[in-house]
């Protein structure tokens, strides 16, 4: 056995000298924190501490399979915890009304492989090397000689795929596939896990995808793709925002885009925006820097105040600027 890394052995010492742990993710959960939450839940109520998995928001529909025993709940305040880990989260402010319900704490973990990542951790293990938050949880629960059961590979795995775009990103490492190997000989169901995260939209998606394709505006000689999702848009097609993860990929996999944009409608001048790069020469996570956001340099968000026109120009210019540099 190789000797456990320092920080991953600091966690596994809180962990064990802790009772009372919450595990907590972002607004807004994708498959990378959904199935992080729950992978480590199980993992640590297998070692016998009491686990509470608070998010602000539901689980989506294509996740749902994973929770068999619905362990998110809404966030309480009040409650104390020797523990709380933040998973895939990678500000505080990130955790959105969590935050103020563990504040009775003694010990915050951050665990996180976002490049933005504010450090905000009282311990903090942030690998932005790793394709996904699933990755660094694998090694946490490996590490500490924690069974890995075929639930936790099931979560694990969604996490990982999700988060790698079915290991199709450019994020992806020789080491992310020996993880997607080791988890499948754990047990985690290929085709289940296929079939729920990939295959089994809702129509409500189908409807969106069609605004998607009839609205998308291409500009910057085609490089920048970009499309607006308006709450009238979610209403029309009886979508709801977990129906909008992934549909950034459609306009992405237009040959000569390079930057891909979308516009999504929070309040009347509140947007938020998702950029996706195909270069290695254009960092998205330093654009959305400029407007307080952050991610990933393929893949980053934020959330701007200001008119939509106001919001959308100073967007498209500062992405037209970044490729204009990359040449």
């Amino acid at each position: 056995m190789k000797p456990v890394p320092p920080n991953i052995e600091r966690i596994i010492e809180a962990v064990r000298a802790a009772k009372n742990i919450c595990v907590v993710g972002h607004v807004r959960p994708d498959g990378d924190c959904v199935g992080s939450q729950i992978g480590l839940a199980l993992a640590l109520k297998a070692e016998g501490k009491k686990v509470t998995v608070w998010n602000e928001d539901a689980v989506p529909q294509k996740y749902r399979f994973l929770d068999h025993d619905s362990l998110f709940q809404k966030p309480r305040p009040g409650q104390r915890f020797d523990v709380v880990i933040a998973t895939d989260c990678a500000s505080y402010e990130r955790l959105g009304a969590v935050a103020a319900c563990v504040s009775e704490r003694d010990l915050l973990i951050n665990i996180d492989h976002h490049e933005s990542n504010t450090r905000y951790g009282d311990f903090n293990w942030v690998s932005p090397r790793e394709a996904s938050s699933g990755e660094m949880i694998y090694r946490l629960l490996k590490s500490a000689r924690w069974p890995i059961t075929k639930h936790i590979a099931d979560c694990l795995f969604t996490a990982v795929s999700t988060d790698t775009g079915s290991f199709q990103y450019a994020n992806t490492r020789p080491g992310t596939f020996h993880v997607g190997a080791e988890l499948v000989t754990r047990g985690a169901n290929l085709a289940k896990i296929c079939d729920e995260v990939y295959q089994s939209y809702p129509l409500s998606r189908a409807r969106l995808l069609r605004h998607v394709y009839s609205k998308f505006k291409l500009t910057a000689g085609d490089r920048v793709a970009y499309f607006w999702l308006k709450k009238a848009d979610l209403t029309r097609t009886g979508a709801n925002s977990n129906d909008t993860e992934g549909l950034i990929d459609h306009i992405r996999a237009i040959e000569p885009v390079v930057v891909a944009c979308v516009f999504e409608e929070m309040e009347p001048e509140l947007t938020r925006i998702s950029l996706r790069s195909k270069s290695e020469k254009v960092n998205v996570n330093e654009i959305c820097g400029q407007f307080g956001g952050g991610g990933h340099p393929a893949a980053a968000g934020a959330r701007i105040a200001g008119t939509p026109l106001s919001t959308q120009r100073r967007v498209i210019a500062a992405i037209k600027k970044a490729i204009h540099a990359a040449r």
